[in-house]
């Protein structure tokens, strides 16, 4: 029953969703070394300095009924995270009063303008050097594809780099991170429905994107997953399917439900995972976790995002979803800690959110130490 945001809120753009010629072909490619020139993106396990956020639901996108519930989720996403590491979230002026109640003292308001609350695809990507500096890749957001009004949201990713004291990394890639889980030691989980999409990269090969986000990101191996492209306003972000929990280690969406349309992708996604070896020639250790098979009905609709795989790693905590599947949230809760040792796992209510049809990793972007 997992769906996700569909491209029906107002002041859409042009919607563009045809896949690049040949992108739906061979499963994974390997990169024999990696083209960076130093720069990697850490694990999101690693050790944070902070996360960024965004208080950015507005009525016209999410309408009067969501829009409360809406900022109360993000809210309570934000203050669990707040007890483990350091929160900013960006707020419009005219909405920092009701974030500051919602929030309280816990998490740090930055005035920005913003669009929307999905800080995972319109903050930049960060990166460390090889001295620890940190450096902030801007891919350059164009709204999932000009699929929703993103002229603030595409000045965030610069603006947050700013504000954290990360050289900005320039590139001509357009995609979000949403579209993109590392393992830290050079590979990486891609979906093609993203980022080999003709609304983003137009003309490109996957041999130009692999070369590019190598530089970008220190890859040395891209497992690309096919995705799904149209049914959603990202085209099938990685992270509502597939993540790395450590080095070696997958946990993988799978709709069981033969007539939802993510089942045959999600089948396909877990039998390339379970072929591949990672950037080290390890084979991939994947675990299966389904999806709920009810949710609570007060915020149901046709593209509430029912998945357990869109979870946020923190220091010390994995922040996950519950959605009212007694036997299938305290499944997901066994699996994350055992997949997580040493870190609580902490489920949240996030009716709201899901019922936009994103997730709690949705709203977040770490920025690492």
């Amino acid at each position: 029953m997992t769906t996700r945001r569909h491209f029906l809120k107002r002041g859409l753009l042009a919607s563009g969703g045809a896949l690049l010629s040949g992108a739906l072909g061979s499963g994974f490619s390997t990169m024999a070394r990696a083209q960076s020139d130093s720069w990697q993106m850490p694990d999101e396990g690693g050790a944070h300095a902070a996360t960024w956020m965004a208080f950015g639901p507005s009525e016209e996108i999410w309408g009067g009924k969501l829009l409360p519930v809406v900022r109360e989720n993000l809210a309570g996403i934000a203050k669990a995270i707040a007890a483990h590491e350091r929160v900013k979230m960006l707020v419009r002026d005219e909405d920092h009063d009701i974030a500051a109640r919602l929030c309280g003292a816990s998490v740090e308001l930055v005035p920005q303008p913003v669009d929307d609350l999905w800080m995972r695809d319109t903050g930049p990507v960060f990166v460390k050097g090889p001295a620890g500096q940190l450096g902030a890749v801007g891919f350059n957001f164009n709204g999932w594809g000009h699929k929703q009004e993103h002229e603030q949201d595409a000045e965030v990713a610069a603006f947050v780099a700013r504000r954290a004291g990360a050289r900005l990394l320039e590139t001509h890639l357009v995609l979000e991170g949403g579209g993109i889980e590392v393992d830290g030691e050079g590979t990486a989980i891609i979906t093609q429905s993203c980022v080999l999409n003709a609304n983003r990269n137009p003309g490109l090969s996957k041999a130009q994107c692999e070369a590019e986000l190598s530089r970008l990101l220190g890859l040395q191996k891209i497992i690309w997953l096919p995705g799904i492209a149209g049914k959603d306003i990202t085209d099938g972000h990685t992270d509502f399917y597939a993540r790395f929990t450590s080095p070696g280690v997958v946990v993988a969406g799978f709709d069981p439900d033969p007539s939802s349309y993510d089942h045959a992708v999600t089948k396909r996604h877990l039998d390339i995972l379970r072929k591949s070896t990672d950037a080290k020639g390890r084979p991939l250790k994947v675990v299966a976790l389904q999806g709920p098979k009810t949710v609570r009905r007060k915020y149901e609709n046709d593209q509430f995002a029912a998945g357990y795989i869109n979870f946020y790693v923190c220091n010390h905590a994995v922040i996950a979803p519950a959605f009212g599947d007694g036997k299938a949230d305290r499944n997901t809760r066994d699996v994350l800690v055992d997949l997580f040792p040493g870190r609580d796992v902490i489920q949240l209510n996030i009716d709201g959110v899901a019922a936009g049809g994103g997730g709690i990793h949705c709203t977040t972007q770490q920025q690492p130490s």
